[in-house]
């Protein structure tokens, strides 16, 4: 599976189109208004900097209507807009694919998604810095960010106040599409990472907004570690 060759560009992950998108990514679709109130700049900024995603495909367009008064319009990601941030993700790819590449028996796959998040684990430890579960998690985040990958870290009132990763962009988009395991890869990287129990309370795949990983008290089981599915 390669990764694909004719994508357009991405925006710069520090320019200001990068932060339109981050927006539409978190709130799904956006008014003018509302774009310039969140970035704190002018109607014509944000208009512009709409006007450059859109002729490159990344944001669309659509009317609303309101009881009263002109129709207004609102702005979201396109299926390209929504790919951004995955396509230079290319670790995980990598690994991935070495690792199953050669595999035809599914029985084995478990194992082998243990080993790829294991690895992808073994790639970012010595960048992971903080004690606590949150503090890893927002080191783990610094690093998704640095590869434009939209993501934020928070505690959840509805997970019982426990520290969860919200990942707003796919990293690996085609491959998660043909392959759900390897959300169970990164769910098994995370969880190595942080030391503790992650689970996937909130998937893409499955019509959910974003992809949140909740962190789980106390120490890492070895019976969880290898268990593979999304919602484990």
């Amino acid at each position: 599976m390669q990764p694909p060759t004719n994508q357009p560009d991405a925006p710069d992950a520090r320019s200001s189109d990068a932060a339109v998108v981050d927006l539409l990514r978190k709130r799904q679709a956006l008014e003018i208004g509302e774009l310039a109130e969140a970035l704190e700049v002018t109607a014509t900024a944000v208009r512009q900097r709409l006007e450059r995603l859109m002729k490159r495909g990344f944001v669309e367009r659509s009317t609303v209507s309101r009881p009263r008064g002109r129709p207004a319009h609102a702005y979201r990601l396109t299926d390209a807009g929504r790919r951004l941030g995955g396509n230079n993700f290319r670790d995980l790819a990598l690994v991935l694919w070495r690792e199953i590449r050669g595999v035809r028996d599914p029985a084995v796959k478990s194992g082998l998604l243990k080993r790829v998040g294991e690895a992808l684990a073994g790639a970012y430890r010595d960048q992971i810095s903080g004690k606590t579960i949150t503090e890893r998690l927002e080191s783990i985040a610094s690093i998704l960010r640095e590869r434009n990958i939209c993501c934020s870290v928070e505690q959840a009132a509805g997970d019982g106040n426990l520290p969860v990763l919200t990942s707003h962009a796919c990293p690996y988009p085609d491959l998660a599409e043909e392959d759900r395991g390897v959300c169970a890869a990164e769910r098994l990287m995370l969880q190595d990472l942080v030391g503790s129990d992650v689970r996937l309370a909130e998937y893409r795949l499955d019509g959910g907004a974003t992809c949140r990983f909740v962190v789980d008290d106390g120490p890492k089981s070895e019976a969880k570690a290898g268990t593979c599915s999304p919602g484990s």
